[in-house]
This record gives structure tokens, C-alpha cells and sequence, in this order.
């Protein structure tokens, strides 16, 4: 999430789209031996075949737009970046960034209507504060920045029907601010706090080590039928190499772990190369990352992986990758990435929000799974991070994947 007021104006810059989707995406597979730059597709196993990234496309079902600072319960509605689906209600769950400056650090519950033909209606049905083991509700960073929290994802557990929640803490500016770590918890559905997630070594923020200021965990995933939770860095860990630029990717990683913790598997995940240079008249450098992503249901070792750009002058790149983790290099016991011969995640490109034909570009962070259409095609269901700026949008978009 980007905070600044300033950067937020910038966003007004977002490109209109020209382009209908096309009714099949061409498959572009891409892998990186470098982070970011396209190499022929090697050999694989049968195995590796049959769980090929490529074969996934989508075509736009609709968008609807949400009233800008809408008032629900008390609370403003806006900087909704994580969303999804509960089995349990069949109602959608959406998680606000808002790290408790406008109202505590909550959660929305709402209904959707969508289906073959668009999204008809959004329903907000309720909302709650997160609480802290204590029962209180998270502060302000301005009156509590050692207590504070970063919300930023969002999963119902398919198991039980609580919530995981992902924050992502604070690496701060100075070193007379506290440090806020990150963090995965769990809430009962009210937003009672009931426990912690033990997240991997590398995830945490050090002096010179872990995930950069504001680039943490955005991405969380349920696979293997509830089993497998999978995570993602937004951006690269500081001893994995730079950010990336006009000219080079970065690789992210990505840890695959039990119910309880224990690391099956962390990769890398090669992240694209920012797609334009910015207005050299703003102060502010471009954005990119990792915001969510989502386990295939029947292969845990495959994802949809969202990638949200903003470039000052050129505004949002949002892009959905079909990736996978067969072949890739293992990565946990790897201290640094930077320097180092690693075999990323390979992945294609399965829809470009330029291509899409949607009214606009917006911040999109949320991702998830919707109901299945007669025709048996799934809908994708993505939401977009307003930054609580006029001059952005809580955009709700459907896709059907096939």
C-alpha cells in the first residue's frame, strides 16, 4: 500500500483502456534464469507437463465501483486490498489497510452478485475491529507505533471458516522507531484474536536482513485442500538483490508451509521489470510487487499470481501470472538469493488489465476464487486498494477462467 497523499495524487495519471479482451490469451511462457529476462522453456518430466502454467485464460464478466469513503457502520469503507470467499455463508470477507488512522484495524463482510452477465450489486453486511490478545483493538502508529499493525491480506480458512490475516509490520525509518514485525494471525469470526502463525526465519526484519520497509506479506493461500498455506514476499528481501527497474527483475520469494509451520518449500518467484521510466518531475520512484495470490485446487503446487506496478506519469500495471513451483530451485537454506545460481518459478502471462476493457486501472490487491458459472468456467474476483484517495477507486472485477 502506498500511504503518501502526495503519491496518491499521482495515481491520477492511471491509463484508460483501449483494448477488448480477446476471447483466448496467447501463451506466453516465461521463466527467468535473471530475474525478470525470458528463456527458452527447458525440458521437464511428465509430471512437470501435466502441471504446465499456460493453460489457464480469462475473459471480463464485469466491475462495479464502490462509493468512494462510503459510511457503513460507524466505520469508513476503503482500502479494501485483500479479499475472499466464504464457504460457510458464501459471502465475501475484505480486509482494510487502514492501520487504524481512520477507524481501528478492520474487516468488512459482503455480498456479491455476480454471474455470467457482470456484478450487479455489492452488499456490505457487517464489520469488525481486529483484536489484540488482549481484547483491544490495534492503535494508531501515531499514538502506539510499537503495537500498531499493517492489515493487508485476508483468508478464510477452509476448514474451520475463521480468518488468517496477514500484516506487515513496520521496518522503521530510524532507529529510535520501534520495530513492528510481521506477521500471520488468526481471528474468530467477530475478529477475536486466537493465535499466531509461525512464519519462516527469513521473514523477519532485521538491521540488515529480511523484507524491505512496507514490502511484506500482501499474499496468502490456501492449497491442498486447506493443508498447504502459501505465502509471498511483495518484494525482494534486501540480501536477495535490488528492487527491480526498467532494465531488471527481482525475484520474490514464496514459502510453502504446513497448518502448523514447518517450511515444505520456499522458491523464487521472478518478479517483471518495472514497464516504463518514471515522470522524472515527481518525487516518487515506481511501485511494484506481490500482492496476492491463489493455489489452483487441484494442483498446490501451482498459483495465480497477481503483480500491481505504479509508475509516476504512466500509473497501475496489473498483470495475472499462471505459475509453478516444479523445477524450481529451493531456496530456504539459502541466505542470499543475490549472487547466487537459482532456477525460478516458471510462469505465464494470463491477463494484462490494459487488454480487459475495464472503465480503468486501479490499485488491485485483493484476489479470489469465486463461484463456478454453468458452463463450468471459474470467476476470478479482484478488488481494488483505494488509498482512501478521491483520485483512485474501490473497483470490484470479475473474470471467468478456463
Amino acid at each position: 500500500m502506498r500511504t503518501s497523499l502526495m503519491r496518491r495524487a499521482c495515481a491520477a495519471a492511471a491509463l484508460l483502456l483501449s483494448s477488448a479482451l480477446a476471447s483466448a490469451l496467447p501463451p506466453a511462457t516465461t521463466a527467468a534464469a535473471q530475474p525478470g529476462d525470458s528463456v527458452r522453456k527447458s525440458e521437464q518430466s511428465e509430471r512437470s507437463k501435466q502441471s504446465e502454467p499456460g493453460g489457464a485464460q480469462v475473459r471480463l464478466l464485469g466491475e462495479r465501483t464502490v462509493p468512494h469513503k462510503l459510511a457503513f457502520d460507524g466505520t469508513t469503507v476503503g482500502g479494501l486490498s485483500g479479499i475472499d470467499r466464504d464457504r460457510c455463508t458464501g459471502q465475501y470477507v475484505f480486509i482494510s489497510d487502514d492501520r487504524s488512522y481512520l477507524n481501528p484495524a478492520r474487516f468488512y463482510t459482503a455480498n456479491l452478485d455476480v454471474d455470467a452477465a457482470g456484478v450487479h450489486a455489492v452488499d456490505f453486511t457487517g464489520t469488525h475491529a481486529f483484536r489484540r490478545p488482549d481484547g483491544a483493538t490495534y492503535p494508531s502508529p501515531n499514538t502506539d507505533p510499537g503495537k500498531a499493525v499493517d492489515p493487508e491480506e485476508i483468508r478464510v480458512d477452509p476448514l474451520t471458516c475463521r480468518y488468517w490475516w496477514g500484516q506487515e509490520g513496520d521496518r522503521p525509518r530510524t532507529s529510535a522507531e520501534p520495530v513492528v514485525q510481521p506477521s500471520i494471525q488468526y481471528a474468530s469470526r467477530t475478529g477475536g484474536y486466537r493465535g499466531s502463525f509461525r512464519l519462516p526465519a527469513n521473514y523477519t526484519i532485521s538491521e540488515d536482513r529480511g523484507p524491505r520497509r512496507n514490502q511484506v506479506i500482501e499474499a496468502l493461500s490456501f492449497g491442498a485442500r486447506g493443508t498447504r498455506v502459501t505465502s509471498a514476499i511483495e518484494g525482494p528481501l534486501l540480501q536477495d538483490g535490488p528492487l527491480p527497474d526498467t532494465d531488471r527483475g527481482a525475484l520474490v520469494r514464496l514459502t510453502q508451509q504446513t497448518r502448523t509451520g514447518r517450511v515444505q518449500g520456499q522458491f523464487a518467484y521472478p518478479l517483471e521489470k518495472i514497464f516504463a521510466p518514471s515522470d522524472p518531475t515527481s518525487p516518487w520512484g515506481p511501485d511494484t510487487g506481490v500482492p496476492s495470490l491463489l493455489a489452483f485446487p487441484n494442483d498446490p503446487d501451482r498459483y495465480l499470481v497477481l503483480e500491481r506496478t505504479w509508475v509516476a506519469g504512466s500509473g497501475y500495471k496489473i498483470r495475472i501470472y499462471d505459475a509453478t513451483t516444479r523445477g524450481a530451485t529451493d531456496v530456504q537454506a539459502m541466505d542470499a538469493l543475490a549472487g547466487e545460481s537459482v532456477v525460478p518459478m516458471r510462469k505465464t502471462l494470463v491477463a494484462d488489465f490494459d487488454d480487459l476493457g475495464l472503465s480503468s486501472v486501479n490499485n488491485t490487491e485483493g484476489m479470489t476464487w469465486g463461484p463456478v458459472l454453468p458452463n463450468g468456467e471459474r470467476t476470478l474476483i479482484l478488488v481494488s486498494d483505494d488509498n482512501f484517495s478521491s483520485d483512485e477507486a474501490t473497483q470490484i472485477v470479475a473474470l471467468a477462467l478456463t
